[in-house]
């Protein structure tokens, strides 16, 4: 993957790094901790230029998110909570839950989504509840055009300064890459293991 990663930036210089970028957001084992790092080390050696490589990379990163977040607007809440009723157990979610996870996400959305931009395994995640619970678009775009540029900033940056030294990157953020996923796995698995249908009410 590292090799093809550097043949297809060299041959194709920007639009490799958005298509590269993009992917990432679609198939999240293709790393952005390596393909903008990368990018800027082309931009240290001069074959590229920085601001280039950041908006091609942040313009791939929210092409990608607005997938998911289509992708989301397909669920729906009312389809979320009756799958909810139907597979509450694998889902991890009861049918008032989708009500509080709405209503929380009403609240702290363009939070939830800046951020999460900026954290690795839930950059790809956090646009489908975008979506689900009907984040405006354009509020999704800006919000997702800050935090992913924000990102492609400070990973073109380190591969910039670090130049030939620039897989170090994917060292330092692999472990918080992993961490992350770990524990989405495990709440999953508690959630799992601990789940109680709960009883309906009985209609007045």
């Amino acid at each position: 993957m590292f090799t093809w990663i550097a043949q297809l930036i060299e041959r194709t210089g920007y639009a490799g790094v958005a298509l590269l970028m993009f992917l990432e957001n679609v198939f999240p084992p293709i790393p952005s901790e390596l393909i903008m790092p990368m990018a800027g080390f082309t931009a240290a050696r001069g074959d590229l230029k920085f601001i280039g490589i950041v908006l091609a990379g942040t313009t791939g990163s929210v092409a990608g998110a607005l997938l998911w977040y289509y992708v989301g607007t397909l669920v729906t809440t009312k389809r979320l909570k009756a799958w909810a009723e139907k597979h509450g157990r694998w889902l991890t979610l009861k049918p008032e839950e989708v009500d509080k996870a709405s209503a929380w996400f009403g609240k702290h959305g363009g939070a939830a989504v800046f951020f999460g931009r900026l954290v690795p395994t839930v950059r790809t995640l956090i646009s489908v509840p975008a979506g689900i619970f009907a984040m405006g678009r354009r509020k999704f775009i800006l919000l997702t055009l800050l935090g992913s540029g924000v990102w492609s900033t400070a990973l073109t940056a380190a591969g910039y300064l670090l130049e030939d030294r620039y897989e170090q990157v994917g060292r330092w953020l692999n472990p918080v890459a992993t961490g992350v996923f770990a524990v989405i796995v495990l709440v999953y698995l508690y959630r799992l293991v601990t789940w109680r249908k709960g009883e309906r009410r009985s209609s007045p």
